[in-house]
């Protein structure tokens, strides 16, 4: 029980820091600083992409904490 908590600890750091760097790239992404690299600035497709992931990762974490607070 307590190894299995130790491990939802880790996931939920490491969904974190997963949802943060997302987070920076859509930011990064939505100003143009990627427009070198061919990747229009604004709304596009790396924009929506990252939010979308950030949103399933939001949704999840919101998911796990239910199903743990009917356990307990």
């Amino acid at each position: 029980m307590i190894l299995q908590r130790e491990h939802r600890k880790i996931m939920a750091k490491m969904l974190e820091m997963i949802g943060l760097v997302l987070v920076a790239i859509m930011t990064l992404g939505f100003v143009g600083v990627f427009e070198s690299y061919g990747i229009k600035s604004g709304m596009s497709e790396l924009f929506w992409g990252c939010a979308g992931g950030t949103l399933l990762i939001i949704i999840y974490r919101k998911m796990k904490r239910k199903q743990d607070e009917e356990k307990n």
